[in-house]
């Protein structure tokens, strides 16, 4: 990386390193054979020694001035969107699948609201499902082979 003060944008994903975290940053490079894009993944590991990040979450690093191991390059700066909570980007708006969360409501005040409707404002934030159902605070390790076992923080 030539410029120092570069921020990148990226998904945070399951790491095995103490104190930092993987980030994928995606981009699109160009077939000139085709004429068309195709995604293309690279992998940084980031300095995160709060833990900021769970596994899916957008979050923006920036490159360190000098490296603090042989892998890890970049710091977390923030986490801009955590996962499970959907934000429009340009309105700042909470969407849900295809609209906004503002005109769901006014809906549901026109014609009445369905006893079995989700109630997004009563709702808890994540994490409320750790060690049910959300695994991402657990430490992860590489599966080696299968032996049978549930390992739900194998990678």
């Amino acid at each position: 990386m030539s410029a120092r003060g570069l921020l990148l944008m990226g998904q945070c994903m399951p790491c095995i390193k103490k104190n930092a975290s993987k980030i994928r940053i995606r981009r699109m490079e160009l077939d000139k054979n085709l004429n068309m894009y195709f995604k293309k993944d690279e992998f940084y590991f980031a300095h995160d020694p709060q833990k900021l990040c769970k596994t899916g979450d957008v979050v923006l690093i920036r490159e360190l001035p000098e490296r603090l191991t042989r892998l890890i390059t970049h710091a977390v700066e923030k986490v801009v969107y955590p996962l499970g909570d959907i934000t429009d980007p340009i309105s700042g708006k909470k969407v849900v699948v295809g609209k906004y969360r503002e005109d769901i409501e006014m809906a549901n005040q026109m014609f009445g609201k369905s006893e079995k409707a989700f109630d997004y404002d009563k709702a808890p934030p994540r994490g409320r499902l750790e060690g049910t159902k959300d695994f991402t605070h657990g430490e992860t390790y590489i599966k080696y082979h299968e032996d049978g076992k549930d390992q739900p923080f194998a990678v």
